[in-house]
């Protein structure tokens, strides 16, 4: 792989990016060149994320980005979804080439519960999962109008679970934006790819919208998108110092040889059994991700709107959004989505004083299955665990009775001694036998998800100045703002995903809610040259008590096009329902939600498997050193560390900013910058803990050393550190001879320090630096468009239950080319991404990522 470029801080800070980090500069239309020329007046682009309400992008009070629709025309990415990653601020995974995660200042995993994302204010979360699955049902490239990025807490006015920032994608007016567009994009991918030939990539989008008379408009949406995905196929030993005691390193001569994309050979699937005198630890063989998933991406989503206008003023509107998906997806696990499918129903009405909406999500994960239970049970498939490790034992002896064999030999041809009549890969026998797991809802036996979960939302919001009138505005400088909603979850048990946790209720359908309502006051002074803001919003949710998070702001105007603002603010997280109700059991290891109804009496018995890991390895240790085991317990067991976790509470965060906007140069250099420091408490993630099936205090080391004496649990809990991450952010964006923007972003996050270090707290997975630098130009022959971007990011620590270890630093380059035909009805591009083919990882145990070459037509009826 060739060496990224390495970007200088100083270099990006003269540079500036292209993307909407300001107000849109204005478009004037000279008739005689029939081109667009960017006029050196600004326009004060609106944004409605922020405060809930229409205000100037530059008196925003918090950091606030836009992606618009002249952004999402030069971008070099084949979506506007994929664009985002050159936002200011924003990280990006890709556990799948069908699903991304976007994320802002921290805390990212491939599973993002502490970011939200909305639709026309409407989340369209998958409701087990707690969090989107990338874009499957958000809007297409061609009923986008903008996006709006808070990259910050937000809860105190969505409440949401938006600790980490929001999205908020906003689409197309059918009853300003009308006609018939259709856009092909063609591609190719796995360019030079050692792990596939070249694949073709191919997505169909469809806009219709018709405003049949002055009150009557719809709008539908159809895209189809098929592929071939990123191949997961990390080979690195995860397990590598498990029998460096007797002499064995890490790779594929280790008998416990853990790959990071390979599955059946984990910690549950592993055995330490005595050969020669000598304990090893023993793995059984496992399979690669690639032979249990066929890669192939089919993704179809569709919308219907219909608006109709009550008055002037007044909006009723009706959303129907559903989405098939079939790609690779990543919890703590890895998963083939199949024929899932997610549908949403929304109705809105909005005045200028008052608007309510309702939406009901259905989600049914169709034949989507678990890859790494499927992997496991395909090997027990042939033969269970106790016959392969009696094989393997008889195998080795065998062969160490032998002249001249090695140890190292032996324990290689014990293992294929034991694989005998193993399923291959590629096989009839092979796929029957998948197709088969993947129907079975029970991890320790097969590897399907079967979840049909549903979320209901509705909100209410009114502008309380307005509805007093403009009497009350004009003498008090007043004006407020109120909402109330009311979210609930309605689960399903299947039996193996979730159970009701209520005695004799396991099948029964059980609901998870939360009610939130919010006031908002701001009132300007000084002349108007300060705005001061102060919210306040309470959430209660079923389990916990009401969490109040306020949110003060400030925003200072020395100058017409410069502004300063100001914010503190708290932010609340209730647990998802997976991470309160799960009741999964998996290779032997039983994950269960931290809510008290669904772990009572695990945490007080348990103790940590990270110590009862060290425990094990120096038990096996003196063995091997000719202790007898009884008194390897004894020397040993100070190292047990009782568990001190216990149930779930709500995560919190409280958050200072500080930030700038400024115009200058006539209004044709824009710069935005803005610094944070945030303090979390309670983080809700995952610890491993084992359960010894004796209560007696001098068995309860023996029974921790005996894998057939004890239960493995993965429960949620709350991390005891109080942490603090602090960062910024930089973007400047320059516009010259009046069509050519060079600019670039650089933003900053780091983890300042933890208290009561106990090394539970969530991975932080965002990298210290990541910068942006572009060269755009627009109609600048004719209608020739053009968009160079080079985007960096450095090396950063990722942790997860999957993998930890470094993600290695990476340097794209995105480039396009565009140009308008037949009066700008038909535009073509040409584009590429990662245009150099760099293949990188986003983060440990996701896909490898290669280069995108496509074309894209886009056509106007």
């Amino acid at each position: 792989m060739r060496k990224p470029l390495q970007v200088a801080p100083f270099i990006v800070v003269l540079l500036l990016s292209y993307n909407g980090l300001f107000a849109q500069s204005k478009i004037k239309t000279d008739t005689v060149r029939n081109v667009d020329i960017l006029e050196n007046q600004v326009l004060h682009e609106v944004v409605v994320s922020a405060s809930r309400r229409s205000e100037s992008i530059l008196k925003a009070p918090v950091t606030i980005e836009t992606f618009n629709s002249r952004d999402i025309r030069l971008s070099a990415a084949p979506s506007f979804f994929d664009a985002l990653e050159n936002v200011k601020g924003v990280q990006m995974l890709t556990p799948s080439m069908g699903f991304k995660i976007i994320n802002t200042r921290g805390f990212a995993n491939t599973t993002n519960v502490r970011f939200t994302q909305l639709v026309d204010g409407i989340d369209n979360q998958a409701p087990h999962i707690g969090a989107p699955i990338g874009n499957a049902m958000g809007p297409n490239d061609l009923d986008i109008e903008k996006v709006e990025i808070i990259p910050g807490t937000a809860s105190a006015l969505y409440g949401l679970n938006a600790i980490n920032g929001l999205a908020n994608f906003i689409t197309k007016n059918p009853f300003t934006t009308t006609g018939i567009t259709i856009q092909q994009k063609t591609g190719i991918t796995h360019v030079n790819d050692p792990q596939s030939p070249a694949k073709l990539f191919s997505e169909t989008s469809l806009r219709i919208a018709e405003k049949i008379s002055s009150r009557l408009a719809y709008k539908v949406n159809f895209t189809y998108t098929k592929g071939y995905d990123w191949i997961a196929n990390d080979r690195t030993d995860l397990n590598a110092t498990a029998n460096s005691g007797v002499g064995i390193g890490g790779g594929i001569n280790n008998p416990a040889n853990d790959p990071v994309n390979g599955y059946g050979n984990e910690s549950s699937n592993r055995r330490r059994i005595t050969l020669g005198g000598r304990q090893y630890q023993v793995s059984r063989t496992g399979y690669d991700e690639k032979d249990m998933t066929d890669y192939d991406i089919k993704n179809v989503k569709a919308d219907i709107g219909l608006h109709y206008k009550l008055s002037d003023k007044t909006l009723l509107s009706y959303t129907y959004r559903i989405a098939g998906i079939n790609n690779v997806y990543q919890r703590a696990n890895r998963f083939a989505l199949k024929d899932y499918m997610l549908q949403q129903h929304a109705v809105e009405l909005k005045s200028e004083i008052f608007q309510a909406r309702g939406f009901v999500t259905t989600e049914n994960t169709g034949k989507s299955y678990n890859l790494r239970s499927a992997a496991e049970n395909q090997d027990r498939k042939f033969k269970n665990d106790n016959q392969w490790y009696a094989d393997y034992t008889s195998a080795f002896n065998n062969a160490i009775g032998q002249s001249g064999t090695t140890a190292a030999q032996a324990l290689a041809r014990a293992r294929i001694a034991a694989d005998q009549g193993r399923l291959q890969p590629g096989t009839p026998a092979f796929q029957n036998s998948l197709n088969e797991l993947a129907g079975i809802n029970n991890w320790d036996q097969g590897a399907a998800l079967r979840v049909k979960d549903n979320l209901a939302h509705a909100e209410a919001q009114a502008d309380i100045s307005k509805a007093i009138g403009n009497q009350f505005r004009e003498k008090t400088g007043l004006d407020l703002l109120a909402g109330l909603d009311y979210v609930v979850y309605f689960i399903h048990p299947d039996g193996n995903y979730f159970i009701n946790p209520a005695e004799g209720k396991t099948f029964d359908t059980f609901t998870y809610g939360k009610t939130g309502a919010f006031v908002q006051a701001r009132k300007n002074v000084l002349k108007n040259r300060v705005s001061v803001t102060a919210t306040l919003r309470v959430d209660k949710n079923d389990y916990f008590e009401a969490k109040l998070n306020p949110r003060f702001t400030a925003v200072i105007t020395p100058y017409k096009n410069q502004s300063i603002r100001i914010s503190y603010q708290s932010g609340s997280r209730f647990p998802s329902i997976f991470e309160a109700f799960s009741n999964v059991n998996s290779g032997g290891v039983r994950r269960v939600g931290g809510l008290k109804v669904m772990s009572d009496g695990v945490f007080e018995n348990a103790y940590l498997r990270s110590s009862v890991d060290q425990f094990q390895a120096a038990v096996t240790n003196d063995f091997n050193n000719g202790i007898s085991t009884a008194d390897a317990i004894r020397r040993q067991k100070q190292l047990l560390i009782k568990n001190y976790y216990t149930y779930l509470k709500p995560e919190h965060i409280t958050s200072m900013e500080i930030g700038y906007k400024g115009l200058f140069l006539d209004r044709t250099l824009k710069i935005d910058a803005d610094f944070y420091y945030n303090k979390y408490n309670n983080f809700i993630a995952q610890v491993e803990m084992n359960v010894p099936n004796t209560i007696l205090p001098d068995s309860i080391p023996t029974a921790l050393n005996d894998r057939n004496r004890q239960s493995r649990y993965r429960l949620y809990t709350n991390s005891r550190s109080v942490v603090y991450n602090l960062g910024g952010s930089l973007g400047m964006n320059y516009l010259f001879l009046e069509r050519y923007t060079i600019g670039g972003n650089l933003a900053y996050a780091k983890l300042s320090r933890t208290e009561n270090n106990d090394g539970f707290e969530d991975g932080f997975n965002t990298p210290e630096w990541i910068s942006n630098v572009s060269l755009a130009g627009e109609h600048v022959i004719k209608s020739l468009s053009f968009l160079v971007m080079y985007k960096y990011q450095n090396s950063y620590y990722w942790q997860s239950f999957l993998v930890n270890g470094q993600v290695k630093s990476y340097g794209n380059i995105d480039a396009q080319l565009s140009y308008d035909l037949m009066k700008t009805k038909l535009r073509i591009k040409l584009g590429a991404t990662n245009l150099l083919n760099n293949y990188y990882y986003s983060y440990l145990g996701g896909p490898s990522v290669g280069g995108m070459y496509y074309t894209t037509l886009t056509y106007q009826l």
